[in-house]
Order: structure tokens, then sequence, then C-alpha cells
């Protein structure tokens, strides 16, 4: 391991927990994931590795069954999983949003009838906010969910859900108050229980088939569609309808430190390939590392890869220490993943036209990159929210 992207200040607990995810990701999931990827098939004897170090309940509080590990540590064991193969990461991070919106936002019965088993990994969750017709503008969306006198019956279309197939727990936002105003006091999260697999798994509830996508495989991504489906009327999460847009923009701020540990995770893997190709491949009688084209290229990647790191730390502890980190994770978003995808970019460029052959490890980071610019909101509603937050702070006094 060499000096970029180092956290000072870690207990012991939280470094051996990094330490082990590094290993296990140098030993086993760097060599096996240019076959994995190809394959596009969700990596089971992984994942179940995952399970059994614990992952899937890092941050799950021990009475529970999980490990009671903070958001910096997920943070940091993401950004080891995605320097392996960032698909890993998506497996884990909609399970965890949901298991953060259940545990902080969940009733007492919902905590301990889902928390231990998605701290063991007998649950696996998927998190469905998007649509269709909308993806940023949340408020937008139509599914809709009508109360009856003991159950939901639940009728629209969601879309981009990761682990949609595989999962057996769905947190859903849908609209139970259609005239609400303004709109987001109509939303509700719904926690459904499905059967995994594709097709219409139950009466009224159907996962279409896999999303064929340029990068991010291995990971299934799907669309949900309800027809009618019924819902117990204890499926919103905390008990009451209307909380639901609340609820999902509280998971969206602690996914959104996630995805930007991916993006440091992806930017290291790069570097490292690219200061490696550079000592070996050779030009005009020397390294092409020794020349200043190169040479610059990589102090800037290097330079890249530390400050996004920094600023996904210092999200991630403001989240920790009970602060208000919208801003941070905004920021930290927008910088990882710009600066993933540029020093992805960079790395490509160093490689030269091995680059572009699928038997470098670098093709595949360049698929994988621009799924970050839009996951957890794409680069420009990072920027509406960052600028708009800066504006409350540095509000003109008259």
């Amino acid at each position: 391991m060499g000096r970029l992207a180092q956290t000072e200040g870690l207990t012991e607990v939280q470094r051996e927990i990094v330490r082990t995810v590094r290993e296990y990701v140098d030993a086993e999931i760097i060599p096996a994931a240019a076959g994995l990827e190809r394959a596009d098939e969700y990596p089971t004897h992984i994942v179940k590795d995952m399970k059994d170090m614990g992952l899937f309940g890092l941050t799950i509080p021990e009475e529970y069954g999980g490990l009671g590990e903070s958001l910096l540590t997920y943070a940091l064991a993401v950004e080891e999983l995605s320097r392996g193969w960032m698909s890993l990461s998506g497996i884990i991070n909609t399970h965890f949003i949901v298991a953060y919106m259940i545990e902080r936002h969940g009733t007492e019965e919902q905590r301990r009838h889902y928390l231990p088993r998605m701290a063991a990994g007998e649950v696996t969750a998927a998190f469905s906010m998007s649509e269709p017709g909308c993806g940023s503008d949340v408020a937008a969306i139509t599914t809709r969910a009508v109360r009856s006198r003991n159950d939901y019956v639940v009728d629209g279309q969601k879309m981009w859900l990761t682990n949609g197939g595989t999962a057996n727990l769905v947190a859903v936002l849908v609209k139970t108050d259609p005239a609400a105003d303004p709109p987001h006091r109509g939303m509700t999260t719904l926690l459904v229980d499905k059967e995994p697999g594709y097709g219409e798994v139950a009466t009224g509830l159907t996962v279409p088939g896999k999303i064929e996508k340029l990068g991010y495989k291995g990971v299934d991504t799907t669309e949900l569609v309800f027809d009618g489906y019924r819902l117990p009327a204890s499926s919103p999460l905390g008990g009451e309808p209307g909380r639901g847009f609340y609820q999902m923009m509280d998971g969206i701020e602690v996914g959104r430190v996630n995805v930007a540990a991916r993006g440091c995770g992806v930017a290291l893997r790069a570097f490292e390939l690219a200061a490696a190709y550079a000592q070996q491949r050779r030009a005009f009688g020397q390294p092409i590392a020794r020349h200043e084209a190169v040479l610059f290229r990589l102090a800037e990647m290097g330079t890249k890869v530390e400050a996004a790191h920094q600023m996904m730390v210092k999200a991630a502890r403001m989240k920790d220490s009970g602060e208000r980190n919208d801003l941070e994770a905004g920021m930290a978003k927008q910088l990882a993943s710009e600066y993933c995808k540029e020093v992805v970019e960079d790395a490509f460029r160093i490689h030269g036209g091995y680059g572009y052959s699928k038997e470098y490890e670098i093709e595949r980071l360049y698929r994988d990159a621009p799924m970050l610019l839009i996951g957890e909101g794409t680069t420009d509603i990072q920027k509406m929210i960052i600028g708009r937050r800066l504006l409350e702070e540095y509000k003109l006094r008259e």
C-alpha cells in the first residue's frame, strides 16, 4: 500500500477491518474481476465471503446483530472493494442504505424484524426511488399506493433498482397523497418483501429482466412493476405515511458518501495501474515515466486521488459526528466522481493502445467510471445542492 489515500486517526478495529478487506481484494477480487465482469453474472461466492466478513452488517448496531461500525469504516471498506471491482460496492450499497433507513426511521418492530437478518445477509435489500419518467425530479414520481381498510394497493413502475432481482426486501418511494402541497409531503417509503428472481415474483409484482449496461456488470439492475400489488397496512417505514421523501433523502445523503468512496477506489486503482505501466513501458530508450508528459500526468492523477479521498473522509466523519453534512457529501460525491473519470482517462492515455484492449484492466475501469457521474444524483444536481447550501452559509447580510 502506497502513500496515497491514507486515513489518519483510525481505531485499531477500523484499521483491521480495512486491512482485511484490502487483503481479500488483492488475493481474490483483482485476479478474478476480469472474468467475473465479462460473465456479467451475480458473484454469489464473493457475496458469501462478504457476508462472512460481516460487511452486510458493518454499520448495523450490535444489538441487532451487526458490527456497529461507523459510516467512515463502511466508506473505507467500499473504497477497497471498488479498487478491486466496483460492482461489489453496488451490491452492498443499496443494502446499506435500506438498513440505515430502517435503523434511523423504522419502528422498533421493523428494526427487530429486519436488521438481524440483514446483518447476517439472510435478507438483502434494494432501494427504489427513480422511475422511467423522472430521475432527479423526485417530486414527479407517479407510482401510487392507495390505502384500503387493511392494506395498500400499489400501481406504477420503478426504474434503476440495483439488486432488483437478487434482493428480497425493497424500500420503495410511492405517493400516498397525490393532492399533497407541496408534493413531497404526500410521499411514503414502503417496505416490500419479495422473492428473489425475475418475472412475476408475486401477484401484481413483476421484476423484468436485467437492464444491459455499458459497465457496472455482475450486479443486477432492473425495473420493478406494480399492478394492483397489495401490501399490509404496516408496510410504511416508521409506521406512518407521508414521511418518505425525508427518509429517502437521508438515505441518499449517506449513499453519496458511498459513491464518493467508490470513485476514490476506482481512481486509486487506475493510478496504481498507470504508475506500474509507465515504469515498465519504454519509449525513446527509457521508461515513459521519465518523460515529463507522463510524469506530470501521474502527478496530477495522484493529487486528485488524494484530494478526493480526504474530502470523502471528511464527509463521512461529519455524518458520524451527528453534524449536517449534505454540503460535504455533495462536494465529496461531485469531486470524487469527476476526478475518478479524469484519473481513469489519464491512465487510459498512459496505456496508449493497450488501454483499449480488453486484456488490460483499465478498459473495465473506463466503462465503470461514468456510472459514478449519475449514481445517487448527477454531478449537475450535486452542484445545485452545493450552490444552494453555500448561499445559505454566505447569505448577504443587509
